[in-house]
């Protein structure tokens, strides 16, 4: 078991744009499903209140909530707020905010002996590399550049601490796997 932050970013260590939008990832064509196999490994997982929103807004949760099933299925998900935000019927989602170690605890023993997947954004990540609860980074590079946004990992995580374990090339994109330490 393992708590992974998996996410696309941008060449230049954006995730999201200046509006808090992934449009930019959407526009990118010949992406191939490698979520899938890498969801299908997740017992639990965890994103903050911007993520969050704009998954609801993008996708329009409220009308649709069925498509969080489809996605999810029965996955317990976490979303750290600050904020009163309003839950997707039918979904498993437990609002918390503050400290991340006994949410991780939770979300542990909900896995069981499935991963934990850090959707985002890279503060919250952030904060649980901060705590020692990170044990790998996967990102997928798309060939994109915004110049501005929301930063991949905004911690100063040293190659003390990285180390890369794999490298691949999938379609335009190119996949970095490092272990954290």
């Amino acid at each position: 078991m393992a708590t992974r932050y998996y996410t696309a970013t941008t060449i230049d260590g954006f995730i999201a744009d200046s509006a808090n939008s992934l449009d930019w990832l959407f526009e990118v064509t010949d992406r191939d499903d490698r979520f899938a196999p890498f969801f299908a490994r997740i017992g639990a997982f965890a994103m903050g209140a911007t993520t969050y929103e704009w998954v609801l807004d993008h996708e329009k949760l409220l009308e649709h909530p069925e498509k969080w099933q489809e996605w999810y299925a029965d996955r317990p998900a976490w979303v750290f707020t600050h904020r009163d935000l309003p839950a997707i019927p039918g979904a498993d989602i437990t609002f918390v905010s503050g400290d991340v170690r006994p949410v991780h605890e939770a979300m542990t023993a909900a896995a069981g002996d499935r991963d934990i997947w850090l959707v985002g954004g890279g503060e919250l990540v952030g904060t649980f590399a901060d705590a020692g609860l990170l044990d790998e980074i996967i990102l997928g590079m798309a060939p994109v550049t915004l110049g501005a946004g929301a930063p991949l990992l905004p911690r100063r995580l040293t190659s003390s601490r990285l180390s890369l374990t794999s490298v691949e090339q999938v379609g335009p994109f190119a996949y970095l796997t490092y272990a954290v330490s």
